[in-house]
């Protein structure tokens, strides 16, 4: 019965999410629901915990960025959250490419990087307690705030005078004719411009699902999926020839680990 009301709760909520994560999210109760409903009595008491994490979403590269947040117990389902989400946002038309004549990786027509950092309070609602030492403990999340997105240029190395023993980086620029594709030898130097940056004001929104699946009590290890809004007062130009905007909706999935007391 666990597992069905469980499977009710999930496929309800996928209809408003990406299919991807309605895939994800229905996988995810059918292994855990069994293990979360057939938890003891005993509680697993903790006042707080700090995790942080590796996230992986539809507007980053492999690695999207890094979280941390702070937690503690408001009462025995709920808890105030804190936290930080440290983000490499891309354009969804970003590509790699290699030259054809260094090998060297760029990305053709970016001009911007966008740094997001997203400050975040929040609520974590328990849904079902840990037992000591074993099963599950799954937590519906909810969190806004605050964004500063750090808007630093995309540098470029490129070939000076059709010479290709002598180069320059300089920021894209779709109109400068010595920045075509084939004059272009790989990207600059990570970080490289980036006292030239400029700052972008906005606001967060996510809501998620919370697996903590450690066996130790002072330790958190697990994973949260959910979606996340990004949202910012101007347009942010990434890609000067493509389509640009000012809202990122992104589905997300992070690893935590972390510590409790």
């Amino acid at each position: 019965m666990c597992v069905t009301w469980l499977r009710f709760i999930f496929s309800k909520k996928g209809t408003e999410m990406k299919q991807g994560l309605r895939i994800l999210l229905f996988v995810s109760a059918y292994f855990l629901g069994d293990a979360a409903c057939a938890q003891t009595l005993d509680s697993y008491e903790y006042n707080s915990e700090f995790t942080w994490g590796i996230n992986k979403n539809s507007a980053g590269g492999l690695i999207g960025g890094f979280t941390f947040k702070k937690a503690r117990k408001l009462s025995d389902q709920t808890l105030e959250t804190f936290g930080l989400e440290i983000m490499n946002v891309k354009n969804p038309r970003e590509t790699r490419h290699n030259s054809g004549y260094t090998g060297n990786a760029f990305i053709y027509g970016k001009s911007n990087y966008l740094f997001a950092f997203r400050f975040q309070y929040g609520r974590d609602f328990i849904l079902f307690t840990k037992a000591p030492q074993q099963g599950v403990e799954i937590k519906a999340v909810l969190a806004a705030g605050p964004s500063i997105g750090v808007v630093a240029p995309y540098y470029i190395e490129r070939a000076v005078d059709n010479s290709f023993f002598t180069s320059k980086h300089e920021q894209y620029d779709p109109t400068n004719p010595n920045h075509s594709f084939n004059n272009i030898l790989g990207s600059g130097n990570l970080f490289e411009g980036i006292g030239d940056s400029n700052l972008q004001l906005g606001a967060n929104v996510k809501a998620g699902l919370n697996f903590e699946l450690g066996f130790l009590k002072s330790q958190v290890t697990g994973f949260e999926v959910g979606v996340l809004v990004d949202s910012y007062f101007n347009k942010i130009i990434l890609m000067p020839t493509a389509e640009n905007k000012s809202v990122f909706p992104t589905v997300f999935f992070t690893l935590f680990y972390g510590n409790r007391k």
